[in-house]
């Protein structure tokens, strides 16, 4: 083996070799394991939360497939309907040109070329993550067979009218012009003002205060062209006796009536609230409840409408209200509009005053524009039918959320579950198979040909498709079943649905996880999958979620390569808007990383991933763990070493010589099935930080720090024969291939690399280690004796190491120890293992201690007190110097330490963890002070 550990030299070269052999294809003779990737957007490229939970499934699914399941990791990609469309419109944009420049047909052919060239950075990525799946099973949303299964869900819904056409209230994006979900729209925290007009009372009404006008606040004025109502508490003891009368709307001149509704907080602003239900959602909620109408101002680009358009809830177009709007309005962008009506307000004088005023803004996550409640057309699907079922299998447990406090989130937005919309004003995603007549009536089918033959419509009827296309989350709502070849009834869909696990963020529990349960329910009777486990969200260091704005975000890449700092730079700032926000980026990254980020390699970052996998909500990011799983990484390279250099070539039992185990090989022996059965259970649980920390503690403590120096005065001395030897050349080598294939479902990569270096030493066929089978538990080959006598022994060598590193003697020379409070078994342990033990703790003597005893250190070992005689160790005069050296330096620490926490204001004023710091110092320094005035009185006995 090389000397050093090099991960870039191992990691690719083991990945080409996996995939050559077509060794993640699905098989195995035991039970269907099946896992779902969670398609990430074929825009985009995986950051640090789809390396996180890439790993855990690649981990569950080396795994298994190791333990002989017939194991399939079903990948693939979404078509990512805006944001795709947005990246080939800017490429667009940049060659002069535009989206309207193309028909529809060529744009699209535009965006499958996008996607055959610059659409593979996902999987590329997913490669350097050392993910297993099967490749040759890869999904994308657009696929031939998964539109197929996308027109037979919508055309089987339609027909049960469980989809249908309406209009209602959306979340609109004026610069795409499209509805968008929930979760494409970001609400921010920004700055704005409460705007507080005067409505004038119509037909001589006065409030009890003797006023002729109500004043309410908003904070978008543009809004009131289109006001159906003033709203007031209906307990509300000011405004009762205008319940039921009307206020005259400013600028239009329409009469809109006074109601009452418990949605007014009376105590907010006025008591007054102006209702507005095509533009705004609760407004929509308390029009409705009043048979409001529905008076709609904007259009799709919002901007003022040359005539107000009024509907009521059916969407029915109501004709007998005044929609007339003001000439100099028509046409007006929104905010201009705005503007002018404040003005006009003000010029009335019905401006009663304007109050800065906090708000979240909502704005489109692509467009970054503020998004409008719109009153539009769109399809629905009524999913109160699909709703009930999907609650009733997390009920019975058919499918059980890990942690299972997810369920109360999923039992929440279920049975408050309204109607989903599910077009979108888009050329790029799955056309809606639905083409309307002269007439606007709606015939749905695969085809025009299939519609006019089911109907039997003639060929002078003049069908025209819908123009949009479905919502992304409808397409990958039929995920687990459609990437299994249905509405075929294929082998796999048969084995694999419901897929054992699948591994997502809480984000997306209603707008995937919930809908994936309705539709793989309703179209197969099945559960889409047995279990969900919740992963946290990976934040940085100090908590903080990352983001671009905030300038924090670290590439998985990045961490697995190394980046230099320039490189850094430039992708945190790139495209920040705001040169303020860069440059104070820019000093942070350079001030955090200013020799850039080093490269880590794969396995490094895929157990810190693993470690850090607890059932925490929030995941602190430290790149130093990073760091200390590489270091781990080359631990273990240093350890099969050491092995190879002592067991090549050399007799270890390999065909059934014979051979003597010692304490040590009998003790790491148990270990290993201890670990073992430690790591299955932590699994089995998705406690992965617990699994991690099993077989770290394992690896690194018991066989690379303990076993491996033990092994050496069996090796390397004349007091142990060939039989003897061979049992630890044996152990040696077993133990640690056996180690490499418990660690590799987590470090794949310097796994395989270790193993196979093994191989000619081991009894194995098998020409790769992800394929070789996973440990099994045996406890015949625990051996509690050993276990015992095994911490007995590292007790006392831990007590004389501590005592010679208090003393400052150096680990290489011999000294005496005396023991103490000796029963019959420490006799025993200390008879049968004298070679160990003088060994590991490098002693002149060891010998039972008599009733007095000289100056001595002394440490604890359990029950045991062992003594190192001071006498000729060490120069007294000298190591009391060094001693009142570091006291009196420890002294002045000390002193400025306690007066820096009793002054107040230094204790008011600075950060919690700032104070909780120094006095965590202050409470290490007093430890310190008083370890050495013992060291110092006895040293002042000898």
């Amino acid at each position: 083996m090389e000397k050093s550990y090099t991960p870039q030299n191992i990691e690719q070269k083991w990945y080409q070799s996996w995939e050559d052999a077509n060794y993640f294809q699905a098989s195995g003779t035991g039970d269907p394991y099946c896992i779902l990737i969670p398609p990430p957007n074929v825009t985009g490229s995986l950051h640090m939360g789809h390396a996180f939970q890439h790993t855990i499934m690649d981990l569950l699914t080396r795994y298994h497939r190791m333990k002989g399941d017939d194991t399939l990791w079903q990948c693939g990609t979404d078509h990512a309907g805006i944001a795709t469309q947005m990246v080939v419109e800017r490429i667009l944009n940049q060659q002069g040109k535009k989206r309207q420049d193309f028909t529809r047909e060529e744009f699209i052919a535009k965006v499958w070329e996008w996607k055959e060239t610059s659409g593979g950075n996902i999987s590329a990525q997913m490669r350097r993550l050392g993910d297993s799946p099967d490749w040759q099973r890869e999904a994308f949303t657009m696929d031939e067979d998964l539109s197929n299964a996308v027109q037979e869900v919508f055309i089987q819904l339609f027909d049960e009218g469980i989809i249908y056409r309406g209009k209602r209230l959306v979340n609109w994006d004026p610069k795409f012009q499209s509805a968008l979900s929930d979760l494409e729209v970001e609400n921010h925290d920004e700055k704005g003002f409460l705007w507080h007009f005067r409505y004038p009372l119509a037909d001589g009404a006065t409030t009890a205060d003797g006023k002729d006008y109500l004043v309410v606040a908003t904070t978008r004025p543009e809004t009131m062209l289109g006001d159906s109502a003033v709203a007031v508490h209906p307990e509300d003891e000011r405004y009762q006796s205008l319940i039921g009368k009307s206020v005259m709307l400013p600028l239009v001149n329409r009469k809109i009536p006074i109601v009452a509704d418990t949605y007014v907080d009376k105590e907010f602003g006025t008591g007054c609230v102006k209702i507005t239900p095509a533009h705004d959602f609760n407004d929509y909620e308390v029009g409705k409840r009043h048979q409001l109408p529905l008076i709609n101002i904007l259009s799709p680009t919002a901007d003022i409408l040359p005539s107000a358009q009024a509907f009521d809830y059916n969407g029915q177009l109501l004709t007998d209200i005044d929609l007339s709007l003001p000439q100099n309005y028509q046409g007006l962008n929104r905010f201009d509009a705005r503007k002018q009506i404040v003005g006009e307000f003000d010029q009335a004088g019905l401006l009663e005053k304007i109050a800065d005023h906090a708000l979240k803004v909502p704005r489109g996550d692509r467009s970054n524009d503020i998004i409008e409640p719109l009153l539009t057309d769109q399809w629905y699907v009524a999913v109160e039918s699909l709703a009930k079922p999907a609650i009733d299998v997390v009920k019975s447990g058919q499918v059980k959320f890990v942690p299972e406090n997810w369920d109360k989130t999923y039992f929440h937005w279920m049975k408050n579950i309204q109607d989903w919309c599910i077009s979108r004003q888009l050329w790029w995603g799955h056309r809606i198979p639905a083409w309307y007549d002269e007439t606007g009536k709606v015939y749905v089918g695969k085809t025009e040909q299939a519609i006019r033959e089911k109907h039997q419509l003639a060929d002078s009827v003049i069908l025209r498709q819908d123009n949009d296309v479905l919502d992304t989350w409808f397409s990958s709502a039929l995920w687990p079943f459609a990437t299994m070849g249905w509405p075929e009834k294929t082998a796999e869909l048969e084995k694999f649905v419901p897929s054992s696990v699948l591994v997502t963020g809480f984000d997306i529990i209603f707008f995937w996880v919930a809908r994936m349960i309705m539709m793989t329910l309703k179209f197969t009777d099945k559960v889409p999958f047995n279990e969900i486990y919740i992963t946290g969200l990976i934040r940085d260091e100090h908590g903080n979620k990352m983001s671009k704005s905030k300038g924090n975000v670290l590439d998985p890449i990045d961490l697995i390569d190394g980046v230099d700092l320039e490189t850094l730079v430039s992708k945190r700032t790139s495209g920040m808007m705001n040169p303020k926000d860069a440059e104070e980026i820019e000093a942070r990254t350079r001030d955090q990383y200013p020799q850039g980020i080093e490269a880590y390699g794969t396995d490094a970052l895929r157990m810190t991933f693993c470690a850090l996998a607890s059932t925490s909500r929030d995941i602190n990011f430290d790149l130093g763990r990073v760091e200390g799983y590489r270091n781990y990484c080359n631990k273990l390279w240093n350890a099969a070493r050491y092995v190879l250099m002592n067991t090549e070539d050399q007799d270890c039992g390999k065909d059934n010589s014979e051979f003597e185990l010692s304490l040590a090989d009998r003790w790491i022996i148990s270990r290993l099935q201890n670990s073992i059965q430690a790591f299955e259970k932590h699994i089995n649980e998705y406690r992965f930080d617990l699994a991690t920390q099993a077989l770290y503690e394992f690896s690194r403590n018991d066989y690379c720090d303990w076993y491996l120096e033990l092994s050496k005065p069996i090796l390397y001395s004349d007091n142990y024969n060939e039989a003897q030897k061979r049992g630890t050349r044996h152990t040696l080598v077993n133990v640690l291939e056996t180690m490499m294939r418990l660690l590799h479902p987590m470090i794949p990569f310097v796994t395989e690399e270790i193993w196979q270096r093994l191989v000619p030493m081991v009894n194995t066929s098998q020409q790769s280690i992800m394929i070789s089978s996973f440990p099994q538990f045996d406890s015949a080959l625990i051996d509690e004796t050993a276990l015992q006598d095994l911490e007995w022994l590292k007790k006392l060598i831990v007590g004389v190491r501590n005592i010679r590193g208090e003393l400052n003697i150096s680990q290489g020379k011999p000294v005496n120890v005396l023991l103490k409070n000796m029963t019959e078994n420490d006799h025993r342990c200390l008879t049968e293992n004298l070679n160990f033990i003088s060994a590991l703790a490098k002693l002149e003597s060891i010998q039972p201690a008599s009733e007095t005893t000289p100056p001595a250190s002394t440490a604890l070992a359990g029950h045991l007190e062992v003594l190192v005689p001071l006498a000729g160790l060490i120069d007294v005069s000298a190591e009391l110097a060094r001693l009142e050296k570091e006291l009196d330096k420890l002294a002045k620490d000390h002193a400025r330490l306690a007066g820096k926490l009793s002054n107040a204001n230094f204790v008011d004023r600075a950060p919690a963890d700032v104070v909780a710091k120094e006095k965590q110092k202050l409470a290490e320094a007093s430890e310190a002070i008083s370890k050495l005035n013992e060291q110092k009185r006895q040293l002042e006995n000898i």
